[in-house]
């Protein structure tokens, strides 16, 4: 193999390596604060504190806000049937906060991203590897 295609090769597997750590980062990022973000948004915890109510907790998606309408207006869950064994509600207002805060989380996330990449990149370039083509 010519080293210039092996030298290709090496820069697009770091590459790819780069972005499938980003994309993860990203993921844990979100899930990681989930709870904290929906207590900080204001949404009430109430734990399965029975065997009934943890069987009815498990038959909702778990991990997924849910919304259902009532008495004219919206409510909002949030199920965790294998963390916490509790389940998160709230109003309109408060997933409104809570989509605020994933937002905040997710550029929070984008820019650590961003300076990795950034560094990850002058490492490669640093007496290594060719000049990048122009």
């Amino acid at each position: 193999m010519r080293p210039a295609i092996a030298i290709r090769r090496g820069v697009f597997l770091f590459l790819s390596g780069l972005t499938v750590t980003g994309c993860a980062s990203l993921q844990a990022a979100e899930g990681r604060g989930m709870q904290e973000m929906l207590q900080e948004a204001g949404f009430h915890m109430s734990v399965a504190g029975t065997p009934e109510a943890l069987a009815q907790l498990q038959t909702l998606p778990p991990r997924k806000v849910l919304v259902r309408p009532g008495n004219g207006e919206r409510q909002y869950a949030y199920a965790d049937p294998t963390g916490c064994r509790c389940l998160y509600v709230g109003t309109e207002q408060n997933y409104q906060e809570l989509r605020n805060l994933q937002q905040q989380a997710r550029m929070a996330a984008e820019s650590a991203h961003a300076v990795e990449t950034r560094a990850a990149f002058e490492d490669l370039w640093r007496g290594v590897w060719p000049p990048p083509l122009q």
